[in-house]
């Protein structure tokens, strides 16, 4: 059959069809590989922008360090930018308990924060950054509490001293600490340095009654409604899960001058963290292991403190507390603040701080 010279120069219906759709599949790719390389131009410029705008942590690296079990345990930094340019949260395992802490600067004087009840390590954030200059400053949530996560064998202080004993001397620090301490935090502080001589350089502490040779829990339990209320297991903890915030709006201002010692945003981080199962209990068992304390601390006062103890509490109660403190640590000073009530660090927190300074001048 002839062949028509024309039709091999035409291409056939299927060869147009198979050109069309290979044009159409390097046009697709190619403008897909444009919009993902300006996509990932896009997502590299943000995470600059980010990265910009959020700086590296300058704080000590984590020792140790594990997954947080505690949900939220930033709820309250996690849009600080100070406070995560040079602070940083960090987690690791104390005999079956998850310690948090807090650290940041890289001074010679290490120094570490023991806070009360109902607080936690966050009480100490606004005087934190105006410790940093010739300290590395370590704020402790005590085992059980804030967001530590597990349940030590007794809430005695004695025994909550041993894990932050353990604690410190996990991360390094095991000699020459200065301790500056609220509330419980007091007779923690004090429980550690008597067993745990070679670790603590001093004691800055901060209105707490510390029972034990002289001083006993029966003197001061009729003192504070409070006492006698938190003892009542499960009494306390049935009456004040789901209503931790009224609670501590409430209890706040019945240990104070005025009506509002603690800001709004404290309120909120206390009541995130008491709203904790474990922490809720945990804080009510401080006070009932009280009468053990004051057991512990006459043995324990039986060899008196040698470093420098300095007290400061809230107004008119220094003669009862430093009488007590003296028990242990015979040479300790203190003072009163006029007009100030039991949350010191909210309340007079630029008292606090040159109180602390002038205790421990950094250098």
């Amino acid at each position: 059959m002839p062949i028509d010279p024309s039709a091999l120069r035409r291409p056939s219906r299927r060869r147009l069809l198979l050109l069309l759709t290979a044009v159409l599949l390097s046009t697709a790719a190619l403008v897909g590989a444009t919009l993902t390389a300006s996509a990932t131009g896009q997502d590299r410029a943000t995470a600059q922008a980010s990265a910009a705008h959020t700086p590296a942590s300058q704080a000590p690296a984590c020792v140790d360090p594990e997954k947080p079990l505690s949900a939220g345990y930033d709820a309250a930094t996690k849009h600080d930018t100070a406070f995560n340019k040079n602070f940083r949260h960090c987690f690791t395992t104390v005999d079956g308990v998850q310690m948090h802490y807090v650290i940041g600067g890289h001074g010679p004087q290490a120094t570490a924060l023991l806070h009360g009840w109902p607080e936690s390590w966050y009480e100490f954030r606004g005087i934190m950054p105006s410790l940093l200059p010739g300290r590395t400053v370590i704020a402790v949530d005590l085992p059980g509490l804030g967001d530590s996560t597990g349940n030590p064998p007794s809430y005695t202080k004695q025994t909550l001293a041993t894990y932050t004993h353990l604690l410190l001397d996990k991360i390094g620090y095991r000699q020459d600490v200065r301790f500056i301490a609220h509330d419980f935090g007091v007779g923690v502080a004090y429980a550690l340095a008597a067993q745990y001589r070679q670790q603590a350089a001093g004691l800055f502490l901060m209105d707490f009654p510390l029972v034990g040779k002289n001083l006993k829990f029966s003197d001061i339990q009729p003192l504070e409604w409070h006492f006698s209320f938190n003892l009542q297991q499960p009494l306390a903890e049935d009456l004040v899960t789901g209503r931790v915030k009224t609670f501590l709006t409430y209890f706040y201002p019945t240990q104070s001058h005025t009506p509002r010692p603690v800001p709004d945003n404290e309120i909120a981080e206390y009541t995130r963290v008491y709203s904790r199962p474990q922490v809720l209990h945990a804080g009510f068992e401080l006070y009932r292991t009280w009468t053990q304390d004051q057991a512990d601390n006459t043995r324990l006062q039986a060899t008196p403190l040698t470093i420098p103890v300095r007290l400061l509490t809230q107004d008119g109660f220094a003669p009862l507390l430093l009488s007590a403190v003296r028990d242990g640590a015979p040479a300790a000073t203190g003072t009163d603040i006029p007009g100030a009530g039991h949350w010191l660090l909210s309340e007079v927190p630029q008292r606090v701080l040159s109180e602390v300074n002038a205790f421990y001048p950094a250098h």
